[in-house]
């Protein structure tokens, strides 16, 4: 379990509130259980994936559905599912592990995150005793493999607009379905299906559908961009006949069931990118090492080891977010007596506090995945854009991950929208924050440049303390110029979103990096180094998405007063980014991989 020092910090209060080092949870922190289980999730990655991933690509009959069944024998299917049901019940952090560690290939990752987290956890949640006894152990072993059917052709981001319909019958005995869900994530390999539908066109609610269904066809696999080897097919629902008892939850709450699942759905999937981004980052390096250019290997050149130290500080921050998270739902369920920490509900409950931090990785995490797709085939040059090496398959498998689980846009909306509504409602003290922060830049400015201290990574804390204080201050003129109408400002809402997100990859990478300093120095070197240029980074998104978010607000005096505002918050004394990339590519070139 996660070490007891860890704070259950409430949701989205890294907002307003700082943490020292030891009220986070990071990955070195893991107890020898939990690197167990890190380590058999990356050796069934290596031994049992990678040598498939041809076959995977081509679709060939079985295959995956084949690693599925020997995922479960190992346990690595069960991990969210309670042991009375045949699974494994483990802690988020060693969920997360297993997630980070299997995601080698992003086609077998697809499968495997569909099926462990959206397709099983809705019934893990709100199944009766019954459906769990009669679903969750073929689920857990890998017998049975999980689909999960919300999207529609006219209702994508918009989910409660689904046309599909049920009707209850005449004797109660079963509904009947008509309807078509499309792109669903193992959609020809499913044995179970979670399907959304309105009974009599109005109630949105849930329903298990088993593959044979009367009335269910399983429509032909669609041509994808990338993740080419998952299966992607709609499913069309013609009369279909489903006993009233596979109605999950209750009539009229399939939203809850949906929105909540979503949560742990795009918390994993920015736990994948980040082992696509580690997997990706050693493709890139070895091929540095040995590429030879103008008499050298083309890893001692310095843009070169740009591209390098951009990957890994954007890993760093994912990976330092993603361990950060996790341990704030374990911390939050350890404080549960042992009945209620058994209780479903409560499972659900504690991870949807963290609604924003999920929404936040998700982002972060798929944009962060898209630029080392990128940075991979660049390094490559023309062998990465060919279909001999893996680069190119990295590029088209990244896309898919800024549109699924909710795309980027409607993620950055929940963030703000999320933390909006909980200030609103008294939950979060954002407003006396905001105040406080307005009421303080009207004052003269007190700021020295800072990092002159010689604490370790003082600079960085002023830099975070900057940023912060930009998100809060954004958030305040943005708050008062639209008032209840900010959630139709849907670009200053997204700009909002980059700067809080900012907030939480700085301030976790930070504090990570100062525990290394106290802990493990042989690692320290290298955290305080992508530490120092993801704090630069961090303020320069947050300045430039601050200054449209205020020219968005206000015009003329006002705007120039603002503006001036903003430029003392975001004073900063510079890195020498140059000497900082090259510390941490030479760092990843010597450990010939990402060095965490």
């Amino acid at each position: 379990m996660t070490a007891s020092f860890v704070i259950a910090a409430a949701g989205g209060s890294f907002l307003l509130d700082s943490r020292t080092p030891a009220e986070v949870f990071t990955p070195e922190d893991l107890n020898e259980e939990q690197r167990q289980i890190a380590a058999m999730a990356a050796q069934f990655a290596r031994e049992e994936v990678e040598p498939a991933a041809e076959e995977i690509e081509a679709k060939k009959p079985g295959v995956i559905a084949g690693l599925m069944r020997k995922a479960g024998e190992l346990g690595l299917t069960a991990v969210d599912i309670p042991e009375e049901y045949g699974g494994m019940g483990l802690d988020k952090v060693s969920s997360t592990l297993i997630t980070d560690h299997i995601s080698v290939l992003a086609s077998f990752s697809t499968a495997f995150g569909a099926h462990i987290g959206i397709a099983t956890l809705p019934l893990v949640w709100y199944g009766t005793e019954e459906q769990k006894q009669r679903y969750l152990p073929r689920l857990a072993s890998g017998e049975w493999i999980g689909g999960y059917g919300l999207s529609e052709a006219s209702s994508g981001s918009d989910a409660m607009n689904i046309r599909t319909r049920a009707t209850l019958s005449a004797d109660g005995s079963h509904y009947t379905l008509n309807g078509e869900k499309m792109w669903i994530t193992n959609g020809a390999i499913a044995g179970l299906y979670t399907v959304f539908a309105k009974i009599d066109g109005e109630k949105f609610s849930a329903f298990l559908v088993e593959r044979d269904a009367p009335g269910l066809t399983v429509g032909a696999e669609e041509h994808k961009l990338g993740i080419r080897g998952s299966s992607t097919c709609p499913l069309v629902l013609q009369d279909c006949r489903v006993p009233a008892a596979n109605l999950l939850g209750e009539p009229g709450k399939g939203h809850h069931i949906a929105f909540n699942v979503l949560n742990v759905g795009r918390f994993k999937l920015g736990v994948a990118c980040m082992g696509g981004a580690r997997h990706a980052m050693a493709h890139m390096i070895r091929y540095a090492r040995e590429r030879k250019a103008f008499g050298k290997a083309i890893a001692e050149f310095g843009l070169i080891q740009r591209k390098i130290s951009t990957a890994a500080t954007r890993l760093f921050a994912t990976e330092s977010m993603a361990y950060r998270t996790a341990g704030l739902m374990d911390a939050g369920m350890g404080g549960l007596s042992a009945d209620m920490a058994r209780e479903p509900r409560e499972i659900q409950r504690h991870i949807e506090e963290y609604a924003v931090e999920c929404s936040i990785l998700k982002v972060y995490g798929s944009e962060m995945l898209a630029v080392v797709a990128d940075e991979l085939v660049a390094t490559m040059g023309g062998y990465g854009y060919v279909e001999d090496y893996p680069a190119e398959r990295f590029y088209r498998d990244a896309r898919i991950n800024r549109i699924f689980e909710g795309t980027n846009e409607i993620n950055r909306m929940i963030i703000t929208g999320w933390l909006m509504k909980r200030a609103m409602n008294g939950q979060l003290p954002l407003l006396g924050a905001i105040k406080k922060l307005m009421d303080e830049v009207m004052q003269p400015p007190s700021f020295d440049g800072g990092g002159e201290t010689g604490e370790p990574l003082a600079r960085e804390a002023e830099v975070l303390a900057g940023v912060r204080k930009i998100a809060l201050f954004a958030a305040g003129v943005a708050s008062q110029r639209f008032l209840a109408e900010l959630q139709e400002q849907q670009e200053v809402m997204a700009d909002l979103a980059d700067i809080i997100a900012q907030v939480y990859a700085l301030e976790s990478a930070l504090l990570r990096a100062r525990k290394l300093e106290a802990g493990r120095r042989g690692q320290a070197a290298v955290a305080a180094a992508m530490t120092g240029l993801l704090a630069d980074e961090s303020m320069a998104v947050a300045e430039q998405a601050a200054k449209r978010v205020l020219a968005a607000c206000a015009e003329g005096d006002a705007l120039r007063t603002q503006l001036a505002i903003l430029r003392r918050l975001a004073k900063m004394v510079p890195a020498d980014a140059v000497a900082l990339s090259r510390a941490v590519a030479q760092h990843c070139i010597a450990a010939e991989r990402y060095p965490l």
